[in-house]
């Protein structure tokens, strides 16, 4: 992830920019969400194959991913509890919920790490708790 020391003044996180960003996510307008990332913007999934979950990398990739997901949970929807700034960087935490086509029940708390240059998202990072019915730490 780039370095939040190197933001310049264009590249600085907004409430009204992350406020902004939820609302689209909420949405699900896919031409609406990836309008505020950059055209070679990564997007990494809190789900997938990758110790990293799942890495989008592109505009196009990412649409692509966000047009399919909305296909199996059509309900997705985020309700946004806090937005911590720094400089290029924000987070914003919420709780995500939805049901899957395949019966799955979405009901997670998570956040995403936010990097921005020149007022677009360059890099998103998801992280969301992960349910169990297992003990186990």
């Amino acid at each position: 992830m780039p370095d939040a020391s190197t933001a310049n003044s264009s590249d600085t996180a907004t409430p009204e920019l992350m406020k902004a960003i939820s609302a689209a996510f909420n949405s699900r307008d896919v031409d609406r969400i990836v309008s505020f990332f950059t055209d070679d913007a990564t997007f990494w999934l809190a789900r997938g194959p990758e110790p990293v979950g799942r890495t989008l990398a592109g505009k196009e990739t990412i649409r692509k991913a966000l047009a399919d997901r909305f296909k199996v949970i059509p309900d997705m929807r985020w309700d946004h509890k806090e937005y911590i700034f720094a400089g290029n960087r924000a987070i914003s935490v919420w709780t995500v919920k939805g049901k899957g086509a395949d019966g799955e029940d979405l009901n997670y708390e998570g956040c995403d790490i936010y990097t921005f240059r020149g007022g677009k998202i360059s890099a998103k990072n998801t992280f969301w708790k992960m349910v169990e019915r297992k003990d186990r730490l």
